[in-house]
């Protein structure tokens, strides 16, 4: 499953920049997710691989700090690239006369580097915060990998303010783009509604498509995740809704957008003939 992540991830960003067909926004904001996938599965399955082969479970603490702090941010990331994903097709749909002026390639880089900004600091304050808790000697963590949440519930000192830190980033680096999404993707139901031809509104639709089985697919393993955490007590059924988000999501998403895409579909089959074709 990690081979079959990293390598479809790794086509989905080869397709887009070598068809000058796909340089758009839209596939800007995906090969940055699909190099964001590919970060965030490299964080957690190598070590769970390796601790499977050598039998050994165990893990340094600044080795479990460093790996939490990179998926925070490349979860982080994810979140924030779907939403900026969702705000270019609203914009491409409600706005499309503006489009080219407002989703430029200057912008687009702008908001990918704020979307990593975000990412960075958010998982950095975490694990600033982490170090001032105290942890007793041979502690062990009912998970396959370092996961925040995991992590408070072993300490010895009070993680109160680790806490109400976050959920005060879930709210807003969780529920906010969450709620960003449902509004751009209301608007964009609305002017697909009013388009008077069917070609035109199934067009739309199965633009719009794609992205949100994506973004289903990531909100509703997270919410699993949450669901289980919290009415449940079983290290197992948490480890299992995590695999969900860590592992199954970024292996499922370029199968999703190489079926689902015609574009890509067309710069995959170009792509995988051209390194076999003499003429």
């Amino acid at each position: 499953m990690y081979l079959v992540t990293v390598v479809g991830n790794l086509l989905i960003i080869l397709a887009t920049s070598s068809d000058s067909h796909l340089h758009t926004p839209m596939y800007f904001f995906l090969s940055n997710l699909a190099l964001t996938d590919i970060c965030s599965t490299s964080t957690v399955v190598p070590k769970m691989l390796l601790n499977i082969q050598t039998e050994s479970k165990a893990i340094s603490y600044a080795g479990c700090l460093t790996q939490a702090y990179f998926f925070m941010v490349f979860l982080c990331m994810d979140n924030l690239l779907l939403t900026m994903m969702a705000y270019d097709h609203y914009v491409a749909i409600c706005h499309p006369l503006y489009y080219t002026v407002i989703m430029n390639p200057c912008f687009c880089v702008l908001l990918v580097l704020i979307c990593l900004l975000i990412s960075t600091v958010d998982a950095l304050v975490h694990a600033l915060m982490l170090l001032r808790l105290s942890f007793c000697k041979h502690l062990e963590i009912p998970h396959f990998f370092c996961e925040l949440t995991q992590i408070l519930k072993l300490a010895c000192s009070d993680p109160l303010i680790n806490n109400i830190v976050v959920y005060l980033a879930t709210i807003f680096l969780g529920i906010g783009p969450a709620c960003g999404i449902i509004f751009s993707y209301a608007r964009i139901v609305f002017s697909i509604l009013r388009i008077p031809s069917t070609g035109g509104k199934y067009k739309a639709f199965s633009t719009c498509g794609t992205h949100l089985s994506v973004v289903s697919l990531f909100y509703g393993a997270a919410s699993w995740v949450y669901l289980s955490s919290a009415l449940t007590d079983s290290p197992r059924m948490s480890a299992m809704a995590s695999v969900m988000y860590t592992v199954v999501t970024p292996m499922l998403s370029p199968f999703i957008y190489s079926l689902r895409t015609k574009d890509m579909k067309g710069a995959l089959r170009k792509l995988t003939l051209g390194n076999f074709s003499f003429f």
